[in-house]
């Protein structure tokens, strides 16, 4: 098992009702393994990700699944943004 830092952004953190937690996660982890991890201890987050409102970081750089996940890693998560 590995420990990582998981952030909350906006919306999600008043959905996670925390702006961050820790994660154990098993060594071998992707990033879309552990975004899955999340959202399922996280289920208010669960309608954002099925409109596709949610985005992801790694380490502060956007991800999109496929990343090895790694002890003392940060994870974030967040909606996504627009403006005028």
């Amino acid at each position: 098992m590995m420990k990582v830092t998981v952030l909350f952004f906006g919306a999600t953190a008043d959905e996670a009702g925390t702006v961050n937690t820790e994660f154990d996660l098993p060594a071998d982890s992707s990033s879309e393994e552990a975004f899955d991890t999340i959202i399922s201890t996280f289920p208010g987050l669960t309608a954002n990700r099925d409109r596709g409102d949610l985005l992801y970081a790694l380490n502060r750089e956007y991800v999109s699944g496929g990343e090895e996940i790694k002890e003392g890693d940060e994870l974030a998560v967040f909606t996504a943004v627009s403006g005028g």
